[in-house]
């Protein structure tokens, strides 16, 4: 649609949030608050995004780095049309529609914009808002409609006659505007008695008895459009979010033992005849192929499962690749990079750091990989630390295929275990291990007869 262009609302600060994070990147269900706002905009392929920015506008702004989008700046925050008013510039020449979404309706979804621009292009308006009837309307506008239902105005909460505020139909704040009306309409929108600010609903009397006039689009799922200004607000949406992707999930054919307590984000793929054990945390954009099994206690984010895979209870895996048939923890860490490939397993308490466990191999118990790369069939004992760091610079370690690495071995990069090599437990391996070598890298051991009882005669004269 490049004549759509998209505003998100992102500038405020959130005071009842009580934080010292924008409100806009707390995070939800795995994603900043805004990320969710901008994957339901994003089918829409809109000529340009915008966002306005205002409160920490340079920490809003990284953390949307990887995002195509325009950034506006409102140092002042004199209310949503004033918001709007910035773009006038950035805007010059564009004839289109604009999307006004805000940044903190994380539960709002592609469907539901894309009825409001449906609604909209069908019936050529200057501009459609979207409402929505709540059982308790308290804290939002009110929509007030004339005797035929047709849209008169918005009607801010704290401005509402007592009869006003009883009406349950409420402003949504989101709006598709005739690019070229709206400018107009918000330079003569006057600041409000009561707080001063210049208020975007009130373009809609202004545009109402232009040609083309207004409209309301009802949304029938309430819950859709609902805002965060709270941390209790926040965690409700956080529980409606869980519930719809299980509820997703579950009509996939993916077995929750638990659906209560599956603590999955909306961008989660997984295979049908996966099973989720109660208190799994997956996020990001997390995929599951079929038939894995993860067991309590895991969190998974931004992470690659694949087919018939077993997590064991307590794993963290963030950023990592693991391949078909795989076993891994209980309590592993996989940090960034780890990649897994068919059927290699990593035991408990073992961390995978940037290093890649070849097919078949094994990590089985209290061993840390980092920088290294393990062919395949290779078994490394418990203890093995692969030392990668001299205090200056990280090395990688390099273990070929069918390697041996006895317990409490430790590997000192640069280094390479040549194919069929074996390393006596003990050692410390700061040279290359030619292929098919035995490599002792250890002290020679001495035995003195009769010393212990000396020793303790010592002790207890002592």
């Amino acid at each position: 649609m490049n004549d759509l262009c998209t505003v998100i609302l992102a500038a405020g600060q959130g005071t009842r949030m009580r934080s010292k994070l924008p409100k806009v990147l707390h995070p939800v269900a795995g994603l900043p608050m805004i990320a969710h706002v901008i994957e339901a905009c994003r089918p829409f392929q809109a000529k340009r995004t915008l966002a306005i920015v205002g409160h920490q506008a340079d920490r809003v702004k990284q953390a949307l780095a990887g995002e195509a989008i325009e950034f506006v700046a409102q140092p002042e925050q004199r209310g949503t049309a004033h918001a709007l008013l910035q773009t006038r510039e950035a805007l010059a020449g564009f004839d289109g529609d604009l999307l006004v979404v805000s940044g903190d309706t994380p539960l709002l979804t592609s469907q539901t914009l894309d009825g409001v621009l449906r609604a909209h292009r069908d019936t050529r308006a200057l501009a459609t808002v979207l409402t929505a009837e709540l059982p308790d309307p308290t804290g939002y506008g009110r929509v007030i409609r004339s005797a035929t239902g047709g849209l008169l105005r918005i009607v801010e909460e704290l401005e509402a006659a007592p009869q006003e505020r009883r009406i349950r139909e409420i402003n949504a704040g989101v709006y598709c505007f005739a690019a070229h009306a709206l400018f107009e309409a918000l330079q003569a929108i006057r600041p409000s008695a009561v707080k001063g600010e210049l208020y975007l609903p009130d373009a809609i009397a202004l545009l109402r008895d232009r040609d083309g006039g207004v409209q309301a689009h009802r949304i029938l799922d309430p819950d859709e459009v609902r805002g965060i200004n709270t941390r209790a607000e926040l965690a409700e949406i956080h529980r409606l979010l869980w519930r719809k992707a299980a509820r997703r999930l579950l009509a996939e054919g993916v077995t929750l033992l638990d659906p209560e307590r599956a603590y999955i984000g909306p961008l989660v793929r997984i295979g049908p005849d996966s099973i989720l054990y109660p208190n799994v945390i997956l996020e990001g954009q997390t995929v599951i192929g079929e038939g894995t099994t993860i067991y309590s206690g895991c969190r998974i984010r931004n992470s690659t499962i694949g087919d018939d895979s077993v997590i064991l209870d307590g794993c963290i895996i963030q950023e990592s690749q693991i391949g078909d048939g795989c076993q891994v923890g209980p309590y592993a860490h996989l940090r960034p990079e780890a990649r897994l490939r068919q059927h290699a397993k990593v035991g408990n308490f073992v961390e995978v750091k940037k290093s890649v466990v070849g097919e078949g191999s094994k990590v089985p118990h209290l061993s840390y990989i980092g920088d290294t790369t393990i062919g395949k069939r290779v078994n490394v004992g418990a203890g093995t630390i692969t030392c990668n760091y001299d205090g200056f610079t990280k090395h990688r370690t390099v273990i070929e295929d069918d390697v041996f690495v006895g317990s409490d071995v430790i590997l000192v990069a640069p280094v390479s275990i040549g194919r069929g090599a074996i390393i006596a437990a003990g050692s410390t391996i700061t040279e290359d291990v030619p292929p098919d070598a035995l490599a002792f890298g250890r002290a020679r051991q001495t035995n003195k007869s009769g010393a212990a009882e000396v020793f303790r005669s010592k002790h207890r004269k002592g």
